[in-house]
């Protein structure tokens, strides 16, 4: 059975620093896949984990260019937004294969939508607000 630990954060810092330690902890080859609704974090996350692998430069989610790639830190990142994509067979034409196996980390947001060419052993990190707890309290569960 996969391990699986789920964090509660009260504010974008807090959501940040959850990142940034998976960031540190991050080896070359892995896989994490971010699932949550627009406006739960997932940027803000991504942001943390690009500092936890020492990635100074400005980090923004790649809806539109689908893949950004960071080679300033401990391990390049290969940071992926997949919420344009309508059919998996389009990570074909990004070469998604090639960074699963490359010598970085992939960080792939709304990873749900290419859920079936993920690896089984990716890492999945599921973000959920709390609404009815105040809008800023997110759940954050992480599994493998």
């Amino acid at each position: 059975m996969k391990e699986r630990k789920v964090y509660e954060t009260s504010s974008a810092q807090e959501t940040f620093e959850i990142g940034r330690r998976l960031g540190e902890e991050a080896r070359r080859g892995m896989v994490y896949a971010l699932n949550g609704d627009l406006g739960t974090g997932k940027t803000v996350f991504s942001k943390g984990f690009a500092a936890g692998l020492g990635i100074v430069e400005p980090v923004s989610s790649p809806t539109f260019t689908i893949l950004q790639i960071y080679e300033e830190g401990r391990l390049p990142l290969y940071h992926f937004d997949v919420y344009r994509i309508e059919d998996p067979d389009e990570m074909e034409e990004v070469g998604l294969d090639e960074y699963l196996e490359g010598d970085g980390v992939c960080l792939i947001e709304w990873a749900e939508r290419i859920e079936e060419l993920l690896p089984e052993d990716c890492i999945r990190v599921d973000l959920e607000k709390e609404p009815a707890r105040g809008n800023d309290l997110r759940r954050i569960t992480i599994t493998g």
